[in-house]
């Protein structure tokens, strides 16, 4: 009998052990959430008997081609000096127009590529100029229409330019208030969006040899964004809060201005993309965000298209983000919350499905739900987010970390992959990512409600959240940190400054530390929206003492707690001398700071190698301040 009882403890006791191992966590390596995936960036040729991509060669990005006829992959590009950007394109006659990233002296580096032969032909080398392309079109397969502000640094001008030979020749000169030029489907700009900051106004042309009249004009809280020429009369689509909270999908008249109708809207949220096949002139999907993306299609057998794939592919987020010009090939690409997802070529005709690329080794389920949440603020305004709690049992009592997205105005958080948000609950810290007011797809109430308060109700939207996860005890109020990039890195500093009880520590990434120096030195392009930035951030002369009230850099006798500083030293927005100073006066005042400077890259670029050793010191330092001991 005490032989039975002795075996059956025995039984137990390993079984315990078992379910314990079971119920650990097990971390996953850094490398794993922040490697640059092996290849990235696919896109189809417009005859569909290639794909291309990038991918790594001598640690930069390189341009790669495989043959869906024989499978084979060919280098196209072997640049180890310079990576190639990923905003590259083919053209209709089977070229590829490419630029560098990283190249010295700022000055741009065009080149097309002949993808039967690989030889590449330099087509721009300007210094200090920014390049965008606007569009191409099957009528002149070797003419891209591309805008440059080479004339005036402050303006875009529209100019063509010859793939073959490298010839550049101005179409459009910039009148010197013009953001933004839309072609029709023959290749002819027809409007144009002017700006001084405070009045937006669309203008229309018949034809490339009559004047651009205004048909549209709207003040900064309206918006139009126009898509394309329905091909009927004069009208195009475009997204349109005008007359409404929320941003329609309408049908409006070019020639006198007039919405003749409402396509789509989706009464919760902005529509905020419209997909639109210019090959076959056809309307495909409305999609919008609410707590999880939303479409709404627009067409039968696009619908059929998603239909299939989702048979497939399950309940991953799907999009198509590339296709030939026949139709018959596209490029599909998935995700979750918890999964970076992967990249497949669907061949219509057999309902086919290829995956070319996986953006992640990390198995989906060792990674943790992304949660839909909101709360009322102060005032009373709903605010929503997304909680990120970490596996297993224990969900009260957690160390927590607040994450202010960048921005503040046009931009939010997701449902998404998220790898800083997987890699900290994977540590076992829970993470807030809260939409503050002034965040987009809310309707244009909820985004105007944030301006002027970028250090008032934006901070106090946050810091209700944090007050919100501690009333409903799932935060620890002792270990809870605040962790930001650009604008999320002023918030960081924001509350650690004025609210110094609330938060143990503060990571910050290429912060936003002055509000003077981030507006005075915009780039000469940016002209046209100075006065936006006055009216919803600041003006630095009308409002000097509010924007030196809530500017870190000017606040420096503050921050108690411990902070993590790092900074890439070219990014072009995050002053560098300003933030030296700052961190000088912290560790003066024997504040712990933990400062790191990337000399070598630009804004997020950073090298793979740095950037490892930068989340690795986030996780020792997280792990010093909020992390709950055993």
């Amino acid at each position: 009998m005490l032989r039975n009882l002795r075996v059956l403890s025995l039984f137990f006791l390993i079984a315990a052990l078992y379910s314990c191992q079971g119920n650990k966590v097990q971390e996953i390596p850094i490398v794993e959430f922040f490697k640059t995936p092996e290849k990235t960036n696919f896109k189809i040729s417009p005859d569909g008997k290639y794909i291309s991509y990038l991918k790594n060669y001598k640690l930069k990005q390189n341009l790669f081609i495989q043959s869906l006829v024989d499978g084979k992959e060919r280098a196209a590009t072997s640049f180890s000096d310079f990576a190639v950007r990923g905003d590259y394109s083919w053209t209709f006659d089977n070229q590829i127009v490419f630029s560098l990233d990283g190249t010295p002296h700022n000055v741009y580096l065009m080149f097309a590529l002949d993808v039967n032969t690989l030889q590449k032909r330099p087509l721009l080398s300007e210094e200090k100029v920014n390049v965008r392309m606007v569009g191409r079109n099957k009528l002149t397969p070797d003419i891209i229409t591309i805008s440059m502000n080479k004339r005036d640094s402050a303006n875009f001008d529209v100019y063509r330019l010859n793939v073959t030979n490298g010839e550049l020749k101005p179409y459009l000169v910039n009148p010197g208030n013009i953001t933004e030029w839309v072609m029709d489907a023959d290749g002819r700009i027809r409007l144009a969006k002017a700006s001084d900051g405070v009045d937006e106004t669309i203008l229309y042309r018949a034809n490339d040899n009559a004047p651009f009249n205004p048909i549209i004009k709207n003040n900064f809280k309206n918006s139009v964004k126009p898509i394309a020429f329905t091909g009927v009369k004069n009208y195009f689509y475009a997204l349109s809060n005008v007359g409404r909270d929320k941003t329609a999908f309408v049908e409006i008249n070019a020639e006198n201005g007039k919405e003749e109708r409402v396509i789509y809207s989706s009464g919760t949220s902005d529509i905020q993309r419209v997909d639109y096949s210019k090959s076959k002139h056809r309307l495909e999907l409305a999609a919008w965000e609410e707590a999880k993306p939303k479409k709404h299609f627009l067409n039968a057998d696009i619908k059929t298209i998603y239909d299939n794939l989702s048979k497939q592919l399950g309940e991953s987020e799907i999009n198509i983000t590339d296709r030939d010009t026949a139709e018959k090939k596209f490029i599909v690409t998935t995700y979750t919350d918890r999964s970076r997802g992967s990249v497949y070529l669907y061949e219509r005709v057999t309902d086919k499905l290829i995956k070319l690329a996986d953006n992640s080794d990390i198995n989906p389920d060792e990674l943790c739900t992304m949660q839909p949440i909101h709360y009322k603020a102060s005032d009373g305004l709903i605010i929503n987010g997304y909680l990120t709690l970490p596996l297993g049992d224990n969900k009260t009592n957690l160390p927590v970390v607040v994450m202010p997205h960048d921005g503040p105005f046009g931009a939010r958080n997701s449902w998404e992959y998220k790898p800083e948000v997987q890699f900290l609950a994977n540590r076992g810290f829970a993470v807030l990512q809260v939409n503050y007011r002034g965040s987009s797809g809310y309707g244009k109430a909820f985004y105007s409600a944030g301006f002027k308060e970028i250090g008032g109700k934006i901070q106090q939207d946050i810091t209700d959240g944090v007050n919100w996860l501690i009333a409903n005890k799932i935060a620890n109020p002792k270990k809870i940190a605040i962790y930001g990039r650009g604008f999320g890195g002023f918030s960081a500093l924001y509350g650690v400054s004025f609210h110094p009880h609330l938060y143990s520590c503060a990571v910050v990434q290429n912060g936003l530390i002055s509000f003077f120096t981030y507006i005075q030195t915009a780039p000469a392009y940016y002209k046209p929206f100075l006065q936006k930035m006055y009216a919803t951030i600041g003006d630095p002369e009308k409002d000097a003492a509010q924007l030196m009230a809530i500017s870190p850099a000017f606040h420096p006798e503050k921050p108690v707690v411990p902070l993590f500083i790092s900074q890439d030293a070219k990014d072009p927005r995050a002053n560098l001398d300003d933030m030296n100073h700052y961190v000088s006066k912290l560790q003066k005042r024997n504040v712990q700071v933990k400062y790191s400077v990337n000399k070598n890259e630009r804004g997020s670029v950073g090298n793979e190698k740095w950037r490892m050793q930068n989340y690795a010191d986030i996780e020792k330092f997280l792990d010093n301040n909020i992390r709950v001991k055993p």
